[in-house]
């Protein structure tokens, strides 16, 4: 038996409970693997609270780092004692161990702690596909990511500066904007003070952007659609304000033949090829040290409901991960 965070009703913090559950041997396709270090997202919240449902009672947590202990009947390329990350797959990170599906896991390089592998995976790969894949990020382009302070928008930052890129970043604080500074965000704006879509014109001299990217939703939904430039694209990949209400597509056409996109990770990744892709990529620039993992804060497991308190009342910054 080993101790795992487990849920049997939706609502807040307090329905988290830490307790022991049996661990089966791998079946065909399976992993066995021991956390070292588990990654806590947003959405985890959005799982525990119903707003994203889930079959019920359950584990929580689609992110983390450790050793493989034992594989099933066809896995080829695990062994016992690799060290393996994944972002994914279902839902059971929260706990000290735990079976996976093998072609999810990605061996971890050297260089790349454990802690930096729980904290990277998700918010990182994420970082990858917005940049990379739904919008390639060139040199002179100057771009718009929301919650610039946040596990995603820091990595995003970094990552985009170095394709040399102008990062305009919102923030909630000034020590926010100083974070979101210190990691490659050449504008932050504090939305609470200034009006963003105003700052975004002044910046571009009234040119907008070609991309905005967003994980708050409700609050920023319509003002990041006048930030953009004829033929720009929304990439809304997250709603920690809210779900965004029902939209009239024809206000696209009067914007300026606007697109908008919901991405997600999972189709992103599908394939092991593109998971792959997406990790090497992600190590890559991390080794190199043109993107640096800020792990600035850690919870042991059993306090994941507190590390949720926090998470939903903004009073962390960068990256969070459980030990284990």
């Amino acid at each position: 038996m080993v101790q795992a965070i487990r849920f049997e009703k939706t609502g807040g913090p307090e329905v988290l409970v830490w307790q022991q559950i049996g661990v089966d041997k791998p079946g065909p396709g399976q992993a066995r693997i021991k956390h070292a270090a588990v990654g806590l997202n947003y959405i985890d919240t959005y799982q525990r609270s119903g707003l994203y449902q889930v079959p019920l009672p359950s584990g929580l947590g689609g992110e983390g780092c450790g050793i493989v202990l034992e594989v099933g009947p066809g896995v080829a390329d695990l062994k016992p004692g690799d060290r393996v990350a994944y972002a994914g797959g279902p839902l059971g990170a929260y706990s000290e161990e735990r079976l996976m599906p093998a072609d999810r896991l990605v061996p971890v390089p050297d260089g790349i702690s454990d802690h930096e592998a729980a904290a990277m995976m998700l918010k990182g790969m994420t970082a990858w596909y917005l940049i990379r894949r739904t919008h390639v990020v060139k040199p002179g382009e100057t771009i718009l990511i929301h919650a610039a302070a946040g596990g995603v928008g820091l990595i995003a930052c970094q990552w985009a500066k170095h394709l040399g890129a102008t990062v305009i970043g919102t923030v909630g604080s000034e020590d926010k904007a100083r974070l979101a500074r210190e990691h490659g965000c050449d504008h932050p704006i504090l939305y609470r003070n200034e009006d963003f879509v105003a700052r975004v014109n002044e910046i571009t001299g009234g040119k907008k952007l070609p991309v905005v990217y967003d994980s708050v939703g409700k609050d920023t939904f319509y003002k990041s659609l006048d930030c953009l430039a004829p033929l720009g694209l929304m990439a809304l990949f997250g709603q920690s304000s809210g779900a965004v209400p029902p939209v009239d597509l024809g206000i696209l056409a009067g914007k300026g033949s606007l697109f908008i996109t919901r991405p997600t990770l999972g189709n992103y990744t599908a394939t092991r090829q593109d998971l792959l892709t997406a990790a090497g990529d992600l190590f890559a620039v991390v080794k190199s040290g043109a993107v640096k993992i800020r792990v600035n804060q850690t919870y042991p497991l059993r306090d994941a409901a507190q590390a949720h308190r926090d998470l939903e009342g903004r009073r962390t910054t960068g990256q969070t991960v459980f030990t284990v």
